[in-house]
């Protein structure tokens, strides 16, 4: 009976020692290499202005070196939430300091970036992230037959991260058959093409419409692709 406790006390330290928590990354570092955190890899980064002081900024995608069960949203941020085996991602954003030469991180976020089993048959959604016109642009691609193309474009205003431009386009890899949806929050627009992705002749249908939110979202308030409602049954 001893020997049976002290077992389950030692299961229970291991169990312990392995619960998973996301990384508290450095507040300063000097390069990629420095920022990095234990048992976490840079699989993506970007270099650019991003609060427009005319200094090159760090954008960088971090991945867990091991599979961990998430609880992830899907189509709504509160009650559809799936329980996923993977590799956790974080997207992690630093300043460059002209005075010290280091990075300085302005954000962290654990759940915006997909992960590598969310694009379906496509396999890793995630595509090449880069840094444009004081913007940071992140971008998906997945699915099948039916395949689906996200676009984001944040940008810091007002000491937050804004999505000011967004495109969502949806497409059979077979007939052509598409829409594409593609969001302007600075000027409150969404314009809907829809038709087929072999046009050349400008048979297209062209719709615009007005964008109605109460505030720019944000990564503070947008969980991850594909869960928010922008209007009923779509979603961005």
């Amino acid at each position: 009976m001893k020997y049976l406790i002290v077992i389950l006390i030692f299961c229970s330290q291991i169990s312990k020692s392995q619960i998973f928590s996301y990384p508290q990354l450095n507040k300063q570092g000097k390069d990629i290499e420095a920022l990095t955190p234990l048992r976490w890899k840079a699989i993506d980064t970007a270099l650019g202005d991003l609060n427009n002081d005319k200094l090159e900024d760090l954008a960088i995608i971090y991945e867990h070196n091991l599979p961990i069960t998430e609880s992830r949203a899907y189509g709504d941020n509160e009650t559809d939430l799936i329980k996923e085996f993977q590799r956790p991602r974080v997207l992690a954003i630093y300043f460059k300091n002209a005075q010290s030469g280091k990075y300085t991180l302005a954000t962290q976020n654990n759940n915006f970036i997909l992960r590598a089993n969310e694009g379906g048959s496509l396999g890793d959604p995630l595509k090449k992230i880069s840094i444009i016109a004081n913007k940071l642009l992140l971008r998906f691609e997945g699915g099948a037959n039916w395949r689906w193309k996200l676009n984001y474009e944040f940008k810091y205003q007002n000491k937050d991260w804004n999505l000011v431009n967004a495109n969502n386009i949806y497409y059979n890899a077979i007939s052509g058959e598409m829409t594409n949806r593609q969001y302007n929050f600075l000027a409150r627009r969404m314009r809907l093409i829809s038709g087929n992705l072999a046009d050349q002749e400008g048979n297209n249908l062209i719709d615009e419409e007005t964008l109605i939110f109460t505030s720019f979202k944000t990564f503070a308030t947008f969980k991850k692709p594909w869960t928010w409602e922008i209007s009923k049954d779509n979603f961005l």
